[in-house]
C-alpha cells in the first residue's frame, strides 16, 4: 500500500527476456506489509507489521532497524514538508480482534531512531469498524495528491469495502465532517498514486499470510477523480470485482503484495512490495523493488537486470555497443547465388573469441558503436557485484566482454574504454535502471576526480560517450539483447 516521490535524479519488455533467477533485495530484507519507502537523512526506511522496519544505506543492501511504535498491521507512511506521517492499523483483520479495527496516524521530524529530533508524536484515530459493517479498518495507504496538496487514506480488506477518507496535511486528523467513500471490494493493501492526469487505485488480491502456498497479486484501476469510479483496462468497476495485473509471482519469489511506489525523476520509477514467500530464503516474507513501467497509461512492473551476457544497443539508432577494434572476417563468401539447393546442409560456426582476441591490443581499448554482428566484440557480460553495494532497488554491476576480465571503465576525462581487467574501482562500477518505456539508463557510479552523475550516452551513431542523462532523448536510452 504505498507511495512516494524522491526526487533524485513496454514495448520493448518481450525482447530483451532475462534469466529465470529472480533476486529481491540482499541482506536481511525480512518483512510483511512494507509501508511506503521513505528517504531520510541519505538512508533508506520502511515499516512492516509489527513495531520495527527496515534501514538501508544504499537502497539495495537491507536491515533490521526500523522503529516504530504502536504495533499493529501494515502501516504507510508519507513525507510532508520536513515531516513524516505514518498511518497503521491496530487492530483488524483477525488479529486480536476479529474486524474492529482501527486506523491510526503519527507523526515524526526524522525516521532514524539514533537522531536526537527522534520521537513519535500520540497516534491519533482517523478511522474505525465495529466488526459488522461491511469494512475491516486497516491496511492504511496515503496519498498527497500533488494536484491540490490534499491527503487522502484509503482502507479495507476482502471483508468488505475499500474506502476513502480525507485527512488534513497539517495534523494528520480526518478532516471535519468528512464521510468515507466506498472505491472497491475483493481486494486489500490498497494505495493510491497519480501520474499524468489519472488517479490509480492498486490493490492486492489473492490469498495472504500462507508462504509458498499464498496467492497474492497486486491490480489496479484508474480514474480521473481521486473518489473514483475506478475503472480497469476492459471497463469493470473496480467496485465490482475488476482490476487489471500489476505483478503476479515471478520465478521462486511468491505472492507479492503492498505496493509502494517511488518517483526518483529522469523517467526512472520504483515499485516496492512484499512477497509472501522467497523461495530461496527458506520461504521467508522479503522486500521486493521492482522498476515501475507504463504501457498505454497502465504501470506495470518491470525487472532488475539479471546477470548474463547481451548486445548492448542504442535506442537511438539500434547500433551496438562495441570495441573498437578491427573487424575479423569469418571463412566464406556469398553462398546465396546458383547453388544446388540438393547440396548437404552444414552448420557454420559462430566466430569465437579465441578467433579474434590476438588481434586486439594489450592495453586500453576504445569503445565505439557499430553494426550488430553479434561478434565478440560486442558480447557484455553483466554480472552484479555485490561487495560494492547498490542503489536504490537494485546493485552495481561490472561490464566485461564474454570470456575475458576486460571492463567497460571511464577515464578521468569522462571518455569511455574498456581497461585490461576489471579491479572494483569506482569508475568501473555501473548503475542499470530500467526507465518506465522500457528502455534502460545506464550510470557509472564515479568519475575519477570528479562529482559529476554520468550516464552513458550516444552522441552520433558511431560515438558513445559519458554525459549528463536526459530522459526525453533517445541518445541516453539502451536495451539488452539476450545473447545465449
Amino acid at each position: 500500500m504505498k507511495r512516494t516521490t524522491i526526487f533524485m535524479g513496454i514495448a520493448a519488455i518481450g525482447c530483451f527476456l532475462m534469466s529465470e533467477t529472480t533476486t529481491a533485495q540482499v541482506g536481511k530484507p525480512f518483512i510483511h506489509d512494507p509501508s511506503t519507502i521513505m528517504e531520510c537523512e541519505g538512508k533508506y526506511y520502511t515499516f512492516g507489521t509489527g513495531s520495527g522496519g527496515l534501514i538501508s544505506e544504499d537502497g539495495w543492501n537491507w536491515n533490521g532497524g526500523g522503529v516504530r511504535p504502536g504495533g499493529g498491521a501494515a502501516p504507510d507512511a508519507v513525507k510532508i514538508g520536513d515531516r513524516y506521517l505514518i498511518a497503521y492499523g491496530a487492530t483488524g483483520g483477525g488479529l486480536g480482534g476479529g474486524h474492529n479495527g482501527r486506523i491510526l496516524t503519527m507523526w515524526n521530524k526524522t525516521l532514524d531512531p539514533n537522531s536526537p529530533d527522534f520521537a513519535y508524536s500520540e497516534a491519533i484515530v482517523v478511522a474505525s469498524s465495529d466488526g459488522h459493517e461491511d469494512n475491516d479498518a486497516i491496511d492504511p495507504g496515503l496519498l498527497l495528491d500533488p494536484t491540490d496538496g490534499r491527503l487522502w487514506l484509503s482502507y479495507g480488506t476482502y471483508f468488505g469495502f475499500i474506502r476513502l477518507i480525507e485527512l488534513d496535511p497539517k495534523t494528520g486528523m480526518r478532516m471535519e465532517g468528512n464521510e468515507a467513500i466506498d472505491i472497491a471490494i475483493d481486494c486489500e493493501a490498497t494505495d493510491l498514486m497519480y501520474h499524468d492526469g489519472w488517479y490509480y487505485l492498486l490493490g492486492t488480491h489473492g490469498t495472504c499470510c500462507d508462504g509458498a502456498n499464498s496467492t497474492y497479486n497486486i491490480v489496479v484501476g484508474r480514474s480521473r477523480k481521486v473518489t473514483g469510479p475506478y475503472m480497469d483496462n476492459v471497463g469493470r468497476s473496480m467496485l465490482e470485482g475488476g482490476g487489471k495485473m500489476v505483478i503476479a509471482a515471478r520465478g521462486r519469489l511468491i505472492g507479492p503484495g503492498h505496493f509502494g511506489w517511488i518517483n526518483l525523476g529522469d523517467g526512472v520509477q520504483k515499485m516496492s512490495c512484499h512477497y509472501e514467500a522467497d523461495l530461496d530464503q527458506s520461504g521467508r516474507s522479503v522486500l521486493g523493488i521492482l522498476p515501475l513501467l507504463w504501457k498505454n497509461g497502465w504501470p506495470v512492473a518491470g525487472e532488475n537486470l539479471k546477470a548474463g551476457t547481451y548486445a548492448i544497443e542504442s535506442e537511438r539508432r539500434g547500433y551496438a555497443l562495441e570495441l573498437a577494434v578491427d573487424f575479423v572476417r569469418m571463412p566464406g563468401g556469398m553462398r546465396g547465388f546458383r547453388r544446388d539447393p540438393n547440396e548437404p546442409i552444414v552448420s557454420i560456426p559462430s566466430q569465437t573469441l579465441a578467433d579474434v582476441a590476438q588481434t586486439w591490443p594489450a592495453g586500453n581499448i576504445d569503445v565505439r558503436l557499430g553494426d550488430n554482428m553479434a561478434r565478440p566484440h560486442q558480447k557484455w557480460t553483466i554480472v552484479p557485484v555485490p561487495e560494492s553495494g547498490g542503489t536504490l532497488g537494485g546493485p552495481y554491476y561490472k561490464i566485461l566482454i564474454e570470456g575475458t576480465d576486460r571492463a567497460l571503465a571511464a577515464t578521468p576525462d569522462a571518455e569511455l574504454v574498456a581497461v585490461p581487467a576489471f579491479d572494483g574501482a569506482p569508475e568501473q562500477l555501473w548503475r542499470i535502471d530500467q526507465l518506465t518505456d522500457g528502455t534502460y539508463r545506464i550510470m557509472l557510479k564515479t568519475i575519477p576526480n570528479s562529482d559529476k552523475t554520468y550516464a552513458l550516452v550516444s552522441i552520433g551513431d558511431s560515438t558513445p560517450t559519458l554525459a549528463a542523462f536526459d530522459g526525453d532523448s533517445d541518445n541516453s536510452k539502451w536495451n539488452f539483447r539476450l545473447q545465449h
